[in-house]
């Protein structure tokens, strides 16, 4: 590591080969709501959409001429590390062949193939990425080619510290040698986030990192926690591009002086009211991952970030809108602007009238099921309500009440939301 700095120069320059810089924008939206100067390096907008690029180049380049040409560059991976990795391959005419579960969408395999044009062979093996990893591992030890890691290998942990290269050259054109409050970061197995952090401090910078970070998989925050790498038994895969079990064994080393209380943990529901607010107000897509810095700023004290400048790192925009009604409705759910109940319907004329009698003028129906079942005299109703201001629903609860509506409240609620909902 003596010779990262070096390394991580090198390894910008010849990136020029494939694209320029990734901008560093200020954010007029960001900054004005925060009452701060918030600036956005755009990850984004690499020829992959995704900072992967850069550690699957600077991993195939320093290992090029010792691999025989016909040997394949090989990764087990459903999302950027592979269309980074195909892309590559592509533009140095070598082989790759990527194994994905078979549970993978369409989309990014079309988009994974499309990078990859001819060079590129896609494997659907196994339901789950560990199914689909391990049979990748096989394929290498049978001498099906060479293993291209997502995040714990120091030649694919320099090339993501390009990103931090190009924010410090960036950086000093705009503001000289003062240098900014707060850098953030997202993490997943943490080969961007131990590449930057390692970068900024080696080269002397005092700004204070953040690592945003999952709530459903927060392997780097537990991991800071015992003072050892900690393998999550359980997780929320929602955050696709940083949900990881196990942060990297070299990330992790280069990451153990940092605080659990220097990692933010992102609620998902919250994260999508931020991909949604940033789509609908900046025109920026988002993917989870890529939207982990800008939510993190909702975790930190109005009066920690008022007035200081701050750094984001996008780390990504490949976004399956299939996806989207499932962002917004947890959008909805995380502002408490839709909920869930499930109520007793009296099994008489006029009892729908009745309900719908409680409702205000800001409030509507978004979800209705009744199952008779029988000639009871009361039935269960499922009935999703939104309303365009959250304290709504406390008057309507109230409502409820006072006029002796038997209902439960499931929003958060999540095996039962999950089941019914």
């Amino acid at each position: 590591m003596d010779n990262f700095i070096d390394d991580v120069k090198k390894a910008s320059f010849a990136l020029r080969s494939l694209f320029g810089e990734t901008p560093l924008q200020k954010n007029i939206f960001l900054s004005n709501k925060y009452d701060a100067e918030i600036y956005l390096k755009r990850e984004d907008l690499t020829p992959v959409r995704s900072y992967k690029i850069r550690g699957a180049f600077n991993f195939v380049s320093n290992i090029l001429d010792k691999v025989p040409e016909d040997a394949s560059f090989v990764c087990a991976s459903a999302g950027n590390h592979a269309q980074g990795l195909a892309f590559i391959c592509r533009h140095f005419k070598r082989k790759c062949v990527i194994f994905m579960p078979v549970t993978t969408p369409h989309q990014k395999i079309n988009k994974t193939r499309g990078f990859g044009g001819d060079c590129v062979e896609i494997r659907l093996i196994g339901d789950t990425f560990d199914e689909c990893y391990l049979a990748a591992q096989d394929y290498v030890k049978q001498g099906g080619g060479v293993m291209a890691p997502p995040f714990d290998d120091m030649q694919i942990i320099t090339g993501q510290a390009t990103v931090a290269y190009e924010i410090a050259e960036q950086w000093s054109e705009l503001a000289g040698n003062n240098e900014p409050d707060f850098v953030i970061v997202p993490v997943g197995g943490g080969g961007l986030a131990s590449g930057v952090s390692h970068y900024l401090h080696s080269n002397n910078w005092a700004t204070k990192l953040y690592f945003a970070e999952p709530e459903g998989a927060t392997s780097l925050q537990q991991s800071l926690k015992e003072g050892h790498r900690v393998k999550l038994e359980e997780m929320d895969t929602f955050v696709d591009g940083a949900a990881v079990a196990q942060i990297g064994a070299l990330n992790f080393d280069m990451l153990r002086n940092f605080k659990p209380s220097d990692v933010i943990a992102i609620p998902e529901n919250r994260l999508c009211a931020t991909m949604v607010e940033m789509l609908n107000i900046e025109g920026i897509v988002l993917e989870p991952a890529g939207a982990l810095a800008i939510d993190a700023l909702k975790s930190l004290p109005r009066d920690v970030i008022k007035g200081k400048k701050i750094i984001l790192v996008i780390s990504g925009s490949n976004f399956d809108f299939e996806r989207l009604p499932d962002v917004k409705e947890r959008a909805l759910r995380s502002e408490g602007l839709k909920k869930y109940f499930i109520f007793r319907f009296p099994q008489r004329p006029g009892a729908l009238r009745s309900f719908l009698d409680q409702l205000g003028p800001e409030d509507d129906i978004a979800r209705f099921e009744y199952l008779k079942k029988s000639a009871r005299n009361f039935g269960s109703v499922l009935i999703g309500i939104e309303t365009q201001h959250e304290e709504n629903f406390a008057l309507l609860e109230k409502k409820f009440k006072s006029s002796g509506w038997a209902y439960r409240n499931v929003t958060d609620d999540q095996v039962l939301s999950d089941f019914v909902i």
